[in-house]
């Protein structure tokens, strides 16, 4: 627990509470006391009696691992002691970034007089799949929103902004994610070689409508993606248009 407490005084802000939502634990014995409740839930109901008394001998012996479970260079993984609203007590795991980091970006580049959707066919190692992305990455420590857009871009389709048009910032899952990510629109003159390094396939342009019927049949699922496209629109960036003659998301340029 001691980086845990490290935690605590170096950034507060993930530690507030709310008299009416779930409130984080200070006091040792009420911490114990939530370990073992839920040590001893995940071996009760399941082999009768003798199962319950050994999954309670256990739960005192090996209580549930609570404070920093892991620490990485872009997501921390903490395992909260807790007091639910209606007074039980429990564990809540949550991920975070780094103390000092700075926001992530998600990007949504625009290219040419008609402001045609750069998207990329990025492999996923969660999904264990592909998915039709916009340009996204962790922010940097230090740097600039200007300066991770740049980067990004650079790194994942080897183009330069003209123009950044912010566009929200937005919480991707706040069930689990502490994250909070920044939307932007960019103006590019071109997009060059992708970063294959990061499992990125190819890269496709297409007209905002196309890029929009894409989400509607379910071509595009990525959450930010969806989230970028509907502020672009809500912004004004978009007019009425029709999607490519040769289908939506047909690709006509990129890599």
């Amino acid at each position: 627990m001691n980086r845990y407490e490290a935690l605590r005084r170096e950034a507060p802000e993930w530690f507030r509470d709310d008299p009416e939502g779930i409130r984080i634990l200070t006091d040792a014995a009420q911490i114990r006391a939530a370990r073992r409740q839920v040590a001893t839930a995940r071996g009760s109901g399941r082999g009768g009696p003798f199962a319950a008394l050994w999954a309670r001998v256990r739960a005192a012996l090996r209580p549930v691992p609570v404070g920093v479970v892991s620490a990485g260079r872009y997501l921390w993984y903490l395992r909260d002691p807790v007091r639910f609203p209606d007074g039980r007590l429990g564990l809540y795991d949550r991920i975070l970034p780094p103390p000092g980091s700075s926001p992530g970006v998600v990007i949504l580049p625009l290219v040419g007089p008609e402001g045609r959707v750069v998207l990329i066919e990025h492999y996923r190692h969660a999904t264990r799949s592909r998915h039709w992305e916009v340009v996204r990455g962790f922010g940097q420590p230090g740097a600039t929103p200007t300066e991770n857009v740049t980067r990004e871009l650079r790194e994942e389709i080897s183009a330069t902004p003209t123009a950044v048009i912010p566009l929200g910032e937005l919480h991707p899952d706040t069930g689990l994610l502490a994250h909070k990510v920044a939307l932007y629109a960019v103006r590019v003159d071109g997009i060059g070689e992708v970063d294959k390094g990061e499992a990125i396939h190819r890269a496709i342009t297409v007209t905002a409508a196309g890029a929009e019927e894409m989400v509607a049949d379910g071509r595009i699922t990525d959450g930010f993606t969806v989230a970028a496209l509907y502020r672009a629109r809500i912004a004004g960036l978009f007019g009425p248009g029709t999607p490519d003659v040769a289908g939506a998301g047909t690709p006509d340029g990129g890599t």
